[in-house]
């Protein structure tokens, strides 16, 4: 299947948070200007590797950085062959999560381990609003920034806007609200969850809970939700979008890992990040 940032609506995205997009041969190519020292490009899980194309684009756009995130090992070794180097840390996640979506809703249930399939249970009168446009997105952002604070770092406004504005109707942006009587609804929201959909696989992209939204279960009702959603589209996948990998460990992971894995699935492993470095005057002669 094609990954999401193959497609043409991620691809309008990026255009609408300020990249330069190259497509050809329906493969998208990422590039990031800076001032004098010339630009870096970002090319993620594409269908084939095509290093001649790269190296037209990297003479265009005066790159000193090319980023390349392989599908599989076989690319990875040919990126090797090409004088690629591994990054020691990716950009996208290198490990991740997928449930198959063609299975019957009750076989999906009960793959999921105990809790989970208990904590979906016990949300199931939980109050959840569905933002239907680009309109309601500050009160999204509003809520996740009341949510995690100012430590974490939250999307603007302009980015949110983007991603719903480029994925549409293949996108499902979730709030989730505590029942506390006499407070304002708005003050409510104890977790959010944004659901995308490229090609046949469905993301769980991103995603925040409060303090309140944990003692309440709020987020296994997002991901049923949003599952439920997925499956009414017809994804075939459902892609956790990275969980702990120990081969560029990050401890920080660990704990939504937990959370992730209790839904089920089976593990997807990716090669991680290739780039290399070169000065200007090198890509001409080559």
């Amino acid at each position: 299947m094609i990954d999401i940032r193959q497609t043409p609506q991620y691809a309008k995205h990026l255009k609408k948070t300020g990249w330069i997009v190259e497509r050809h041969a329906e493969i998208n190519y990422f590039i990031k200007k800076f001032p004098v020292i010339g630009s870096t490009i970002k090319i993620q899980r594409p269908q084939k590797i095509r290093i001649k194309k790269t190296v037209d684009l990297a003479k265009k756009y005066r790159a000193f950085q090319i980023i390349y995130e392989p599908k599989n090992d076989l690319d990875a070794k040919y990126l090797q062959s090409c004088d690629y180097k591994l990054s020691k840390s990716p950009y996208l996640p290198s490990k991740t999560l997928h449930i198959d979506l063609t299975k019957s809703k009750d076989k999906i249930l009960k793959q999921m381990k105990k809790d989970a399939r208990h904590s979906i249970k016990r949300t199931k009168n939980l109050k959840t609003q569905e933002l239907k446009n680009e309109k309601n997105i500050e009160e999204f952002r509003n809520s996740w920034i009341k949510s995690v604070g100012l430590k974490r770092y939250v999307p603007s406004i302009a980015s949110l806007k983007a991603l719903k504005v480029s994925f549409k109707e293949r996108s499902l942006f979730l709030l989730a609200f505590n029942n506390e009587a006499g407070v304002p609804a708005k003050a409510l929201a104890s977790a959010g969850a944004i659901f995308l959909i490229g090609d046949k696989t469905a993301y769980y992209w991103q995603a925040f809970t409060s303090k309140k939204g944990r003692k309440t279960l709020a987020q296994y009702r997002l991901v049923w939700k949003g599952i439920l959603w997925a499956k009414r589209e017809k994804a075939k996948i459902l892609d956790f979008e990275g969980i702990y990998d120990a081969r560029f460990p990050n401890k920080r992971w660990l704990g939504f890992t937990h959370f992730k894995k209790s839904f089920g699935g089976y593990v997807v492993e990716y090669p991680g990040a290739y780039t290399k470095f070169f000065l200007f005057d090198t890509i001409l002669k080559r």
